[in-house]
């Protein structure tokens, strides 16, 4: 029996766990599950990402420290994912004595072996904050296709990957002010080094998905460019070793949290240890990593580089996945669809979620739908319809006219067993017990009637079996009523006759409809309420009335507004500003459709220089508040007010 080593990519301690992140782990979830199914010995392990600015930031803005900041959703996150039978063998975090010796021997030897150089480089310094601002501090536009609100490492709209000081109108996440260029000396990884390695080891079949690798191959073809793994302090992470103030980038460490919490996983084990599963080379173990593509770049390239650097092992195969929308539209703060997993939970069962997602969870890397409609009813018709139902009926039956006893499963069902056994088809069976009628059978010949539903319980069994990686608490309970333990693969077989079976208990209710939509409004609620907590930001400095009165502020009306294709978030608008019709691109599709917005009196800076982007050219602005938690509020007026006329 070979050892099988699983990971999924680690949850940041930052924020809670939502829908979204749920794909990812119940996934692999499934996967574990089944690999333990069928006898096969699997340690599944995770871990916190505790490190970067991110986390340093916000534990200020909390009055806490980093520490006690991962600490808290390291906690919220275990909850989370023991809801959902997420069955982590090791949940450990980044932020921990195994994972900076990892850390720093993986640098250490790249560094002997001449991988990492330094050199000076430019980067933006907040003057307001007192601070180098990472990647992920500023936003600015896109320098690839113009996309607004973009991070400084990479677009979310078309997936480039730039530096900070490529973004167009950069201005610091923090305080939005706009930073200015200072050198400082970075320390980068030579992904170049590991041009032809990285060029056969994704090309090799089995490491990744057609798909994967077509553009992992785009990204080599483009050229492999210098990584940067240091930052300037104050930052929360790991000083690296023989310098002053420099710290390593979170990137650098996060991955090499799945060799920590292997190596905490073994500290008390005496057959197993992390060499075996990250160093000795001569060992069989076999390593799979699960991630979202957006996280692609990094575990197909910079990832292996940086073990083979190392003469650490190399995954045998990272599985990606896409992401989740819901409506097919992305997740949404203002529509309420950014679910946190705690709020699904407290309303709905987590056995449909996870039901859901194994129909939905292919090899592609699509992103999954979460259609509000089609998941009420698919859970229902399946799941409790046919799946529960069939159960129910037979069991229930038996107990309540039967004894309790089964008898044997008819030799006429000999082709039924084999159909089954090539392709379950839970629907087929259901009718087979509708044909035979046992509630009918059972006047004239009861013990046909017994057979026949002996036959629908060991169908049930063998759904029990198949279901136990995706609902693994509803097996459970098919296990207890039908008084059998701990159920594997090889007991996929018509074995129970002449026995007793325990009383029915429910399974599961239906979802009634609505269900979604009023979680839906749980979710917009609990929003709100954490927006009235959030703390106002800081005013900027002060300015004259001459400076004021240099912006050309006017009421407008608009005409027409349609969604602009390629974008997420800009809607195109058509502006009566009075002497003209302006075209507005803005930034404000998360909270607005086009259809509510036509005919809406807002207020208008004209005299910004018009800007050129991928889409057109915007030819002002219109006025919106944007809050904490993401929604966008237009600046509405009074219709009344003549579209023209200056604000004052």
């Amino acid at each position: 029996m070979s050892r099988i080593l699983v990971t999924s990519a680690l949850p940041y301690a930052n924020g809670d766990i939502h829908i979204g992140h749920l794909v990812e782990y119940i996934q692999t979830d499934i996967f574990v599950r089944f690999l333990r199914l069928i006898g096969e010995n699997v340690v599944y392990v995770c871990a916190s990402d505790a490190h970067g600015a991110p986390i340093e930031i916000n534990a200020a803005k909390k009055g806490m420290t980093p520490q006690e900041l991962v600490g808290e959703y390291h906690r919220r996150h275990q909850m989370d994912f023991g809801r959902f039978e997420i069955s982590f063998d090791e949940f450990y975090s980044t932020d921990s004595p195994e994972n900076q010796k990892h850390s720093e021997l993986i640098y250490l030897r790249a560094k002997e072996k001449g991988h990492i150089v330094s050199r000076e480089i430019e980067q933006y310094y907040c003057e307001r904050c007192g601070r180098f601002l990472p990647d992920r501090y500023i936003k600015g536009e896109c320098p690839r296709c113009s996309a607004l609100d973009q991070y400084g490492d990479v677009c979310e709209a078309c997936g480039a990957i730039y530096r900070p000081t490529e973004l167009n109108d950069a201005h610091c996440a923090i305080c939005g002010g706009k930073p200015e260029l200072r050198t400082s000396r970075h320390l980068f990884f030579k992904l170049m080094d590991f041009a032809d390695f990285l060029q056969d080891w994704t090309s090799s079949p089995g490491h990744l998905q057609d798909e994967v690798r077509g553009f992992v191959r785009t990204w080599i073809d483009q050229g492999l460019r210098d990584w940067d793994i240091s930052r300037d302090g104050p930052y929360f992470g790991f000083k690296i070793p023989g310098e002053e103030n420099k710290f390593f980038y979170v990137w650098l460490d996060a991955p090499i949290g799945y060799i920590a919490a292997t190596e905490h996983y073994c500290s008390n084990k005496s057959d197993i240890s992390v060499e075996d599963y990250w160093i000795n080379h001569e060992s069989d173990i076999e390593i799979h990593h699960f991630i979202g593509k957006d996280i692609g770049y990094f575990h197909t390239l910079f990832w292996p580089a940086m073990l083979k650097a190392a003469d650490y092992r190399i995954p045998n195969a990272v599985h990606v996945h896409g992401f989740l929308t819901v409506d097919s539209r992305k997740m949404s703060k203002s529509r309420g669809t950014f679910i946190t997993a705690r709020q699904f939970a407290d309303h709905i069962n987590p056995w449909f979620l996870r039901y859901f997602y194994a129909s939905k969870l292919g090899s592609t890397i699509d992103d999954i739908d979460l259609n509000l409609e089609e998941f009420v009813n698919r859970t229902n018709a399946e799941l409790v319809n046919n799946i529960t139902n069939l159960i129910s009926r037979s069991a229930s039956f038996l107990n309540k006219r039967l004894d309790s006893r089964l008898g044997v499963v008819p030799q006429s069902c000999e082709d039924l067993k084999t159909q089954i056994f090539s392709h379950v088809e839970q629907c087929y069976l259901d009718n087979y017990i509708q044909r035979n009628e046992p509630w009918a059978a059972i006047k004239s010949d009861p013990e046909k009637a017994r057979n026949d539903l002996t036959f629908a319980i060991n169908c049930s069994k063998i759904l029990a079996i198949l279901l136990k990686p995706i609902i693994p608490s509803y097996s459970a309970k098919v296990e207890e009523i039908l008084a059998v333990k701990d159920l594997k693969w090889e007991d996929i077989q018509f074995d129970l006759e002449e026995c007793s079976i325990n009383t029915f208990e429910k399974l599961v209710d239906r979802l009634e409809p609505g269900t979604m939509n009023r979680l839906i409004e749980v979710s917009k609620d609990d929003l709100a309420a954490t927006e009235k907590k959030t703390k106002i930001p800081d005013f900027k400095e002060e300015i004259s009335v001459e400076d004021f009165s240099k912006i050309d502020l006017r009421v407008g009306k608009i005409l027409s507004a349609s969604d602009v294709e390629g974008s997420d978030k800009l809607v195109k608008l058509r502006v009566d500003v009075g002497k003209e019709i302006r075209t507005v691109f803005a930034g404000i599709k998360s909270s607005y459709s086009p259809e509510e917005l036509i005919g809406q009196t807002v207020a208008v800076v004209c005299n910004l220089a018009p800007r050129k982007m991928r889409f057109g050219v915007s030819e002002a602005m219109v006025l919106a508040a944007g809050s904490p938690g993401g929604k966008i509020t237009l600046c509405e007026l009074n219709p009344e007010a003549m579209p023209g006329s200056i604000i004052k």
